[in-house]
C-alpha cells in the first residue's frame, strides 16, 4: 500500500537526546563525561543531562532500584552519535578506548559511514559515526545500499586523529544521528514504525532488521531481533527510559496524533509533543524542535 504525503513524517525530522534509566548515577555521568567527552548541561538529585555545546544528547535518570534488563529482552540496543568530522570522531574513540570502564565492541564500514561501537558500564549500546557525503550513497528503488565491512580502529585513528581534535574533544559538535532498538519481530516493527508512524523504510535485511528514516537519510531507527527475537513488552528496567523523536511543527504532531487514534494506539497529545509506546513498551516522545 502506497502512502500519501501527509502520512508521512516530515523530511525535517531528526533525532534527539536519548533518556537512559540508570543504577548508578555516579559512575555513568563520569562514563559519558570521560570517555565521551560531554558536559553537564542540568544536573538534579535525580537526573544529569549531557551533550556537547547545548545540544543535549544524553538523559540520565535515576533509577537505583530498577533491574539489568536481560540480553534478550526488547529495549536499547544502541545510541548513535553522529559526528561532523573524521577527526571529531578519531577524537572521541581515542578517549572511549582509554577510558577503563569502556567496552569496545567493534568498528565497521557500511558505505553510508564509518562507526564504532562500545558499551557503557551498565551494557547499554553506543555507536560514535561519522557520515560519508550523501552523494556518494547508493541507491536503488527506494533502498540504499549499506554493509558491514570491517574497519580496521588503528589504522582509523592513525589516519584521522589530530592534535586539534584532541585538545577540543568537548567542544566538538555532535549528535544523536540514530537510535537502534531490540525488538520480538520485523514484522511488527514495520507495521508500527512505518505503517503508523510514517517513517520511510530504507533497507530491510530479512526477518532479522529493518532500518527507517524521514527525509532521504540511511536511518534515524533501526529495529533488529538478534538478541530478541520473540520478545514481548518490557519489563520496567534499566536502561532505556524515552527515544526521542523531533518535528518542525505542531502540526505535524497533530497528524500523528490522528494516525495513532486511527491505528488504535494509546498516545498522550499536549498539542506541542505527543507520547506513546511501541508494541514492547519502549516509550517514544515526539515534540517540536
Amino acid at each position: 500500500m502506497t502512502m500519501l504525503k501527509e502520512d508521512k513524517l516530515a523530511a525535517a525530522t531528526h533525532m534527539n537526546a536519548v533518556q537512559l534509566k540508570v543504577g548508578d548515577m555516579k559512575v555513568m555521568s563520569e562514563y559519558y563525561q570521560k570517555a565521551l567527552g560531554l558536559t553537564v548541561l542540568d544536573e538534579t538529585a535525580d537526573s544529569t543531562r549531557l551533550g556537547r555545546g547545548a545540544q543535549e544528547l544524553v538523559n540520565l535518570q535515576n533509577a537505583p532500584g530498577l533491574q539489568l534488563p536481560a540480553r534478550s529482552e526488547a529495549g536499547l540496543f544502541h545510541t548513535a552519535l553522529l559526528f561532523n568530522s573524521q577527526a571529531d570522531l578519531a577524537a572521541t574513540v581515542l578517549s572511549a578506548a582509554q577510558f577503563d570502564q569502556s567496552k569496545f565492541v567493534g568498528s565497521s564500514d557500511h558505505l553510508v559511514s564509518e562507526a564504532f561501537y562500545f558499551t557503557d558500564p551498565e551494557g547499554n549500546g553506543i555507536e560514535l559515526y561519522f557520515d560519508r557525503p550523501r552523494e556518494t550513497w547508493t541507491w536503488n528503488n527506494g533502498e540504499v545500499r549499506m554493509d558491514t565491512i570491517y574497519l580496521d580502529p588503528n589504522n582509523y585513528l592513525n589516519t584521522h586523529l589530530s592534535e586539534q581534535a584532541v585538545a577540543s574533544l568537548q567542544s566538538a559538535s555532535a549528535d544523536i544521528g540514530h537510535v537502534h532498538l531490540q525488538v520480538g519481530d520485523v514484522a511488527t516493527a514495520r507495521r508500527f514504525y512505518v505503517d503508523t508512524l510514517g517513517f520511510d523504510e530504507t533497507t530491510a535485511l530479512g526477518n532479522q532488521a529493518l532500518f527507517v528514516s524521514a527525509g532521504g537519510y540511511h536511518h534515524h531507527m533501526a529495529m533488529n531481533v538478534w538478541n530478541s527475537r520473540g520478545a514481548g513488552p518490557r519489563k520496567d528496567t534499566l536502561g532505556l527510559g524515552e527515544v526521542l523523536i523531533n518535528v518542525p511543527t505542531a502540526d505535524e504532531v497533530g497528524k500523528l496524533a490522528q494516525r495513532l487514534s486511527f491505528a488504535g494506539v494509546t498516545h498522550h497529545h499536549t498539542g506541542a509533543e505527543l507520547r506513546f509506546n511501541d508494541p514492547w513498551n519502549n516509550q517514544l516522545r515526539v515534540a517540536v524542535a
